[in-house]
């Protein structure tokens, strides 16, 4: 499981990378991405987030299970500390790993509407130039022309703006999947020392087991 989900992360990872840099790939993964939001594409993801979103209530749950169950208030025995490492480190992962996904829904649907927009300047342009090479009396279309390209420019602006904040937020997101690999790595050097702590002290009740019998 939690293999799964760290795979999963770094493909979101690469996706999210993709898209903030213009070369040949990303034409290719925002191609992708059109036709899995056609036709059942966006129920069948809501589903998986769905599905992913109850899981990870469900190891809350069970953190929270275990915290309750404890002997004393603060005190859990090592099995449980295990079982709460675990269940702490996948909540995480899916977490951060539907936070990725919805970072890379945004990302599309920007770059989607600047392609569109740009799309629209370019019709635009041509039609100004058309206008300009025709007659004088065409002058005050001319001037319409203009406000609507001015309008558009004001709003590529705006749109460039904004792929600019998610650029850093993606820039973020990778900094925070940094962060949280070497959170995770403490996690997994923590679960095996725990575990080992259980062996042992399961060699030591074996011990005292066939001390009372002898």
């Amino acid at each position: 499981m939690i293999q799964l989900l760290f795979t999963v992360i770094f493909a979101e990872m690469a996706l999210i990378m993709t898209l903030l840099f213009k070369t040949p790939l990303r034409k290719l993964v925002v191609m992708a991405l059109d036709r899995v939001k056609r036709g059942k594409g966006p129920i069948m993801a809501q589903t998986v987030a769905t599905t992913i979103f109850v899981v990870l209530m469900s190891s809350v749950y069970s953190m929270m299970k275990i915290q309750n169950r404890s002997v004393e208030p603060g005190l859990i025995n090592p099995t449980d500390q295990v079982l709460m490492a675990r269940h702490l480190l996948e909540a995480s992962l899916m977490g951060f790993l539907l936070f990725l996904a919805l970072m890379i829904d945004r990302l599309h649907h920007y770059i989607r509407e600047l392609r569109l927009l740009r799309k629209a300047m370019e019709a635009e342009k041509k039609q100004n130039r058309g206008f300009e090479d025709g007659k004088n009396g065409r002058a005050e279309e001319a001037k319409a022309m203009g406000e609507e390209m001015s309008s558009l420019r004001t709003q590529i602006k705006k749109l460039e703006s904004e792929c600019e904040t998610k650029a850093k937020e993606a820039e973020a997101a990778e900094a925070n999947t940094v962060a949280l690999k070497k959170q995770s790595e403490g996690f997994l050097l923590e679960y095996d020392r725990l575990l080992e702590e259980n062996q042992n002290l399961k060699s030591q009740l074996e011990s005292i087991d066939q001390g009372l019998q002898s």
